[in-house]
């Protein structure tokens, strides 16, 4: 048996053979001694001793080097806000690092001075989230780009990872900011009769989130004092596009009648309901759309579809007897909505060819009596009341009723957000609107719908004190002494509107009533807390109305004007006998001038 030792000649070698060049020294150009000589041999073998030492050394001195330079986790030379990470192990890195910001925290924790437009205040690090990622910023010195050489004689200087909160940033940011921005103007295009007038868009001056955060980040790190930009964003929708769809398609959609047939029946839709229908609605970019509300374009056909649709009646709910009741609603048969949005918008272009035909499908009440049961509603949980003067004679106050009309018996469903613009749609002349005073540019002025933000703040405090979770509102540039200070809001179709959402897990009715010069709004559904509670702090910055005089007309209405002031409200709600929230909401009303019809005493 053939057996094969570890280092025999035999085992197969699959490596290329290369060929080695001698390594020739000094002398070795002279011939060797003749002969077998001791002399000669000895010599031979002192040379190449001395050879092997001088490549061993070379060689432990070449790994030596490598050892050094690629000892521990960060590449030598490696150092983060003046600490030397080189060489190191991810968890030394970390301590040593840890070790720097503590002999910094002095620097690092202090007041940032930060300029905002015309604005400048202080803001403190800690809270708006500063801090640096010490995890992240060994990780990222481990990471650092290092070649061999650069590792022994080189050095690099990496960024440490900071975070932010940019929430908390960009409202302590918009704080200093206080007026200096504005808010973009929506483009709209909106119908008054059949009318079609262009709402042009105009950009906001605000704050960029990420913009901000980036500027202040590397002001903190710099200690020097930050300047936020103010950034201007257009919306998507320009003017000229507005002006593209007035004329090819606000205008051409109404200037005919559109023909819908069904199986049962032919109805002429004219041009005040395309109108009433008709709606340009821009999202948060800005960004017009037109559509078709099948919902009030029913509503201004009236009983033109009578003929041909049997509409599903929705339950409903009253108030009898000082307890809600469910009503119940009823199927029915009717358009398919979505068709119909769909096919008129098509043929709205049109001059000819403005004929679309209707399906009819069965429909069901969207509310029925076991979900509207189900929706908890039992309870009243706030009320609120305001006074108006004039009567149920005056404009204005007719106009505060028709807004409680449009609302009342309302239901909003958990999760659901309610618009009070979505739900009645433009206030206008056809809707049942008057005009009364309203505050365009600093001062009252006639206008269709005036009023109607006294029933907004009646409805803002009844959701208010249901502690419902406020999503939009405004309140007056002026103050008025009939509402309450700070929470209190205005409306203007289509750019200030009012929403709240239902963040309770049962539904919530709207119940409104009203007397010759009272307008109340009640909120029924489930209680769910002990209490809802405002704290007012003082009032500041007072500032003091100045005279206005103005050209007298129909036009012009005076005013006895007001202080201005800034007031902090806080909203307490108290659950199980103790504070579950404290929200703060804040104003600052100007001085409304003293405004008087006539000409200025020489």
């Amino acid at each position: 048996m053939a057996v094969t030792l570890y280092g025999d000649k035999r085992l197969s070698d699959d490596r290329p053979t290369v060929q080695v060049t001698a390594v020739t020294w000094p002398g070795d150009d002279e011939p060797a001694p003749t002969g077998s000589g001791p002399g000669g041999s000895r010599s031979r073998r002192g040379r190449l001793l001395l050879a092997g030492g001088l490549a061993a050394a070379v060689l432990a001195s070449v790994a030596g080097a490598g050892a050094y330079a690629y000892a521990g986790d960060v590449p030598r030379g490696t150092s983060v806000l003046g600490a030397e990470l080189g060489g190191r192990s991810r968890g030394e890195a970390v301590r040593e690092l840890r070790a720097e910001l503590e002999r910094r925290g002095a620097t690092l924790n202090a007041p940032l001075t930060v300029q905002v437009g015309e604005q400048r205040a202080e803001i403190s690090p800690a809270d708006v989230g500063l801090a640096i990622d010490v995890e992240a910023t060994v990780a990222a010195a481990a990471e650092a780009d290092a070649p061999p050489v650069s590792r022994l004689l080189g050095s690099r200087t990496v960024d440490p990872v900071v975070t932010v909160d940019t929430d908390r940033l960009d409202a302590a940011l918009r704080k200093i900011m206080g007026k200096q921005g504005r808010e973009m103007t929506m483009p709209a295009i909106i119908f008054t009769g059949t009318k079609p007038k262009p709402v042009y868009p105009k950009p906001a001056l605000s704050l960029d989130k990420a913009r901000s955060a980036e500027a202040v980040t590397a002001g903190w790190l710099a200690r020097e004092q930050v300047t936020v930009p103010l950034v201007e964003q257009a919306p998507a929708t320009t003017a000229a596009d507005v002006d593209r769809m007035v004329e090819e398609l606000a205008k051409p959609a109404v200037a005919a009648p559109v023909t819908l047939t069904t199986d049962k029946g032919t109805v002429t839709i004219p041009p005040a309901a395309i109108a009433r229908g008709l709606r340009f609605s821009a999202d948060e970019a800005g960004k017009l759309t037109p559509r078709v509300d099948v919902k009030r374009l029913r509503a201004a056909l009236g009983t033109k579809l009578a003929s041909i649709e049997s509409p599903p009646k929705d339950a409903t709910m009253t108030i009898s007897g000082g307890k809600p009741k469910v009503v119940a609603g009823r199927p029915g048969q009717q358009l398919d909505s979505a068709a119909l949005g769909r096919d008129l918008l098509a043929v709205l272009p049109k001059a000819e060819g403005r004929t679309i035909s209707g399906e009819l499908k069965p429909a069901e009440p969207e509310l029925t009596v076991e979900k509207l049961g189900a929706l908890g509603i039992k309870e009243r949980v706030s009320t609120f009341t305001t006074r108006f003067p004039g009567g149920l004679s005056s404009p204005r106050s007719q106009n505060i009723i028709q807004a409680a009309k449009d609302v009342d018996g309302t239901v909003v469903k958990p999760g659901e957000t309610f618009s009070l613009n979505g739900h009645t749609g433009e206030r206008g002349y056809d809707q049942g609107y008057k005009d009364a005073p309203v505050i365009v540019g600093g001062k009252l002025v006639p206008g269709v719908g005036g009023g109607v933000s006294q029933f907004t703040t009646t409805l803002f405090n009844a959701t208010y004190y249901a502690g419902l979770e406020d999503v939009e509102h405004k309140p007056h540039s002026f103050y008025f002494s009939r509402y309450p200070a700070v929470i209190e809001s205005t409306i203007f179709w289509p750019d200030l509107d009012f929403k709240f959402r239902n963040n309770t897990p049962h539904g919530v009715l709207i119940d409104t009533s009203y007397t010759s010069s009272t307008i109340t709004v009640s909120i029924w559904s489930t209680k769910i807390y002990d209490s809802v509670k405002t704290e007012y702090g003082p009032r500041r910055n007072i500032t003091k109305p100045k005279t206005v005089y103005l050209k007298p007309g129909p036009t012009c209405i005076a005013a006895v004007g007001s202080d201005g002031f800034a007031q902090d409200a806080f909203r307490v709600i108290k659950k199980d006998g103790k504070v579950v929230k404290r929200e703060k909401f804040s104003w600052t009303y100007d001085a409304e001038p003293r405004f008087i019809c006539g000409p200025e005493p020489s």
